[in-house]
């Protein structure tokens, strides 16, 4: 499985979760539901997972968390806030940076509809 086809079963489940349960609940929440919709997908996912930083051979372990990992490929950076600003889409992108992963996904729960709260990054560039 490459990072596209995990893509497209994470904003399918993503999108069946908000129009299941809506907006409005706490991240905790759709962290949870969701890690349980993309395992029963077939994906295996890591909620919370560490990410260190690495300085003229010193590894840093400290600050960074990916709210989630799927098939050790794509960054799942979840909210459940009015809108996504600058703030969140750089913290994807700091976590992308540091681990080497090509793709990730910003999910604002927080929207009224979901197709409006999903931030696709690839290699650094933006695409909504």
């Amino acid at each position: 499985m490459n990072e596209n086809e995990i893509g497209r079963i994470v904003v399918d489940a993503a999108l069946t979760l908000h129009r299941e349960v809506g907006p409005g609940l706490l991240q905790s929440v759709y962290e949870a539901v969701l890690a349980r919709e993309l395992t029963a997908r077939g994906l295996r996912v890591e909620r919370q997972v560490p990410i260190s930083i690495e300085y003229r051979g010193i590894q840093f372990d400290d600050g960074f968390r990916a709210d989630m990992i799927g098939e050790n490929m794509v960054i799942l950076e979840l909210k459940a806030v009015e809108s996504i600003t600058d703030v969140h889409k750089k913290q994807l992108l700091t976590y992308l940076r540091l681990t080497g992963m090509e793709l990730g996904f910003l999910l604002n729960f927080g929207e009224a509809f979901m197709k409006n709260g999903i931030v696709r990054v690839i290699n650094g560039i933006l695409d909504r």
